[in-house]
């Protein structure tokens, strides 16, 4: 039973979700700590239609799910800022829109859906030798990010305004923390895939709020 770990798929298997779970885990503590899973979400959607935009153009699908991911972040802060809806409504428009579209793209690209279920669920024992590297590379840019966003993400969590007047710039700080979740969920397709990155970043968080309150 315990041959299974000698073999080099299973390893690089390993190797590869234990890089996703070391930078998801910090990541969803502020997620989670400011009410951001949908957020997350919307993001993870954008992705899809982002992959979906790289297969038709013949480029990179986790290039085209960092970029699209941007996009409607971006989106997102612009509509915030406008204040005509609820953000939870923007939220809700902006996710299953993208998740729309990006079915539908992979769908015009490939002719059948259920061919790319990997971008959706994942398909970690096809990780090859130069995704492993790929992603612990991305994952180790990723928290050194984190770790420089750190101070500034705890002070916006615990009081955006007074993060502010102690002279921390929340729009950047935010910006910067976008990106950062951008990244994580394109090198998460490989291993979870676009629909399961929400709840590695989220229920792991979410449990040990609840072990340590």
């Amino acid at each position: 039973m315990l041959d299974i770990l000698v073999e080099p798929f299973f390893q690089r298997a390993l190797l590869a979700g234990l890089a996703v779970a070391l930078v998801a885990g910090p990541i969803g503590c502020f997620i989670v700590w400011r009410r951001m899973a949908y957020f997350g979400e919307t993001l993870a959607h954008a992705g899809l239609l982002g992959a979906g935009l790289g297969l038709l153009f013949n480029v990179n699908i986790a290039l085209g799910a960092i970029v699209v991911a941007m996009v409607l972040a971006l989106v997102l802060i612009v509509l915030k800022r406008q204040q005509q809806l609820a953000v939870d409504t923007i939220l809700g428009i902006l996710s299953h829109t993208a998740l729309a579209l990006g079915i539908v793209v992979i769908g015009l690209v490939t002719g059948a859906v259920t061919g790319h279920l990997d971008i959706l669920f994942g398909d970690v024992l096809t990780v090859s030798t130069r995704d492993v590297w790929t992603i612990w590379g991305v994952a180790a840019l990723a928290m050194i990010l984190l770790a420089s966003l750190w101070r500034n993400m705890i002070a916006i969590s615990v009081h955006e305004d007074l993060a502010r007047a102690e002279g921390i710039n929340v729009q950047r700080a935010e910006l910067l923390f976008t990106l950062l979740i951008a990244f994580v969920t394109a090198i998460s397709m490989k291993i979870v895939g676009l629909l399961l990155i929400t709840a590695l970043t989220v229920i792991p968080a979410a449990a040990a709020r609840r072990l340590v309150t």
